[in-house]
């Protein structure tokens, strides 16, 4: 009819596509992303079409001209279920493995599957989406499908999320793997491999190391199998763990990617020979930065600087991953104590994930050379050029100041940061601490109060306060009132048991507060709590227990300020156990 003309004329056939399914390795990829950049094409269906489905087929697909690819989905979904046609099905798979759309491609490919069970792509995709739900079980059939066309089929999906499945199910799909190893898969080795995979993903390695002799016996240098005997070696600490690898390379040194694993798998071993392994990778490919930069990690971690240096210069002429090596060398040179050069390096480092940590570098060291105005300047210098984290960074240089106690320069900041943010509970929250510490309460619980009207269930507000007002003055009851509701709201957070226990204690409520305090050391043995469990147990008269606590913790932070406040307050010395 006329009809399929112009259909043809707008697209081909969309059963005549790539396999759709992305588990082609052991590594995870999106099974329902497409690598497309252009929706796929409309399809070419395998019988005229009925008259009342014309027009929704037209429309779906001048809605996707429009990109209006919701109208094109659910017409191409109800039209797939209405004339149940493998082309029309297969379409709307593409289109819902193009727009990402899981739920919908699961739909569609379900269809496609009973409309043409012999389809590749068809039982590859719907084994791939059944994966992905955690029915590992039911996606193996239509793997053997595949494997059964001739096709290469990706069973390594059997894998995804396999540790999350229940013991039964585990077992199910183990069996069920055998049966076809038995029956007439027994020579795939992709589906060898993944049996042997699933008894090492157990933890039963005899099982996985006796699975992978007939994966050796098909393909003798096998990589991922390779891989997998050498870590189970490594686990049984067996002599020459790495032979079988050695071995493959000896037979092929061309084998790259077996190279740079086994390169890894040196580097918890025996550093020096993994670098002459990486070495003959970079010699290979000068020009891959990955490498180059591996190299500068080995390196430092074998004490040769200079060596890491130059290879992370390497890796910046190249321009790639330029902001993890400025970083890189501004940290050697920091460790060098060439300190004005290690702040040059870190300011090199440009907007990502390095910016926030060369940063702290950058003000930690200024700071502590007393360069407080530069950092100041610098700081204001990368507002003006990152606005976008002009917020995180106003955050980052008042911790700094907090950090180092230079409070009254820390709310200057903050004041001049609210004024410009004054939506932000992350800013208030910080002024709150710093006005806390100067002992100026009012100021503090202002702020607090003013993050709990904006958002009453901030649970660390809440507990912030309540905790000011228990440690800081006799408002007890408010004080508690304020901590029970942070708890409702997180009722096993350290941090508010802490406050729970001390509020109990300064109401005299010893027993509550010795329990409170014990959940909150159990959960965060903090020095803190530390110093306010030991309290409550020195008061109640249980001392060695208060001395086990307090030693324990000092052992773990001598110089705690609150600790030692404590022990100073009720007159103890244990300093000198802790040094011992």
């Amino acid at each position: 009819m006329a009809l399929l003309a112009s259909l043809a004329l707008l697209g081909g056939c969309a059963s005549g596509g790539q396999v759709a399914d992305s588990a082609a390795t052991l590594d995870s990829e999106n099974p329902v992303a497409s690598s497309s950049s252009e929706p796929p094409p409309p399809p070419i269906p395998e019988r005229p079409i009925p008259e009342a489905s014309v027009y929704p087929l037209l429309l779906a697909e001048f809605a996707l001209r429009r990109r209006d690819f919701d109208t094109a989905l659910n017409t191409y979904l109800e039209q797939a279920d209405v004339l149940q046609d493998p082309a029309v099905s297969a379409h709307a798979t593409h289109l819902a493995q193009y727009l990402q759309r899981e739920r919908e491609a699961f739909r569609a490919v379900r269809l496609w599957v009973e409309l043409e069970p012999d389809n590749v792509e068809a039982n590859s995709t719907l084994a791939t989406l059944l994966a992905r739900q955690g029915r590992n079980r039911e996606a193996l059939p239509y793997l053997a499908t595949v494997a059964r066309a001739g096709e290469k089929a990706k069973f390594p999906v059997l894998l995804n999320r396999y540790k999350a499945l229940r013991p039964s199910d585990q077992i199910g799909l183990d069996t069920d793997t055998q049966a076809l190893l038995d029956d007439d898969l027994g020579d795939d080795v992709s589906l060898r491999l993944t049996h042997a995979l699933m008894a090492e993903e157990r933890g039963d390695a005899a099982a996985a190391r006796a699975r992978l002799a007939p994966v050796f016996a098909l393909e003798p240098y096998q990589r991922q199998a390779l891989i997998l005997e050498a870590k189970l070696n490594l686990a049984d600490s067996t002599d020459e763990p790495l032979a079988h690898i050695e071995e493959a390379l000896e037979e092929d040194p061309s084998r790259t990617e077996l190279r740079l694993q086994y390169a890894r798998l040196l580097a918890s071993q025996d550093m020096d020979a993994a670098r002459k392994q990486f070495e003959i990778l970079s010699a290979e490919a000068p020009h891959n930065a990955d490498l180059l930069f591996s190299l500068a990690l080995i390196n430092h971690e074998l004490k040769d600087s200079e060596a890491a240096k130059t290879y992370l210069n390497q890796v910046i002429a190249l321009n790639q991953r330029s902001d993890e090596a400025y970083f890189f060398l501004g940290q050697i040179a920091r460790g060098e104590g060439e300190l004005e050069e290690a702040v040059q390096l870190f300011q090199q480092v440009g907007d990502g994930a390095d910016l926030m940590k060369a940063t702290i570098s950058i003000a930690q060291i200024q700071v502590a050379e007393g360069k407080e105005q530069e950092l100041a300047d610098y700081m204001d210098r990368l507002r003006a050029s990152f606005p976008h984290r002009k917020e995180q960074l106003y955050a980052l240089e008042a911790n700094i100041y907090s950090e180092t106690e230079r409070d009254e320069r820390g709310l200057e900041l903050l004041g001049r940061a609210i004024e410009e943010f004054p939506e932000s509970d992350n800013l208030r929250y910080a002024r709150s601490v710093a006005y806390e510490r100067q002992g100026d309460i009012p100021a503090a619980e202002i702020d607090l109060r003013t993050i709990i009207e904006r958002d009453p269930e901030n649970a660390t507000a809440l507990n912030a306060l309540g905790y000011t007002l228990a440690n800081r003055t006799d408002r007890f009851d408010e004080a508690r009132g304020l901590i029970e509701k942070a708890l409702a709201i997180s009722p096993n957070e350290p941090s508010i048991l802490d406050s729970m226990g001390w509020v109990l204690y300064r109401q005299g409520d010893l027993a509550n507060a010795e329990q409170f305090l014990t959940r909150a050391y159990a959960s965060f043995p903090d020095p803190e709590v530390a110093a306010h469990l030991g309290e409550v147990l020195w008061v109640s008269g249980k001392t060695t227990g208060a001395m086990t606590v307090w030693r324990g913790a000092l052992q773990e932070d001598p110089q705690h300020e609150i600790l030692n406040e404590t022990l100073t307050r009720l007159g103890i010395s244990l300093q000198a156990d802790a040094d011992s």
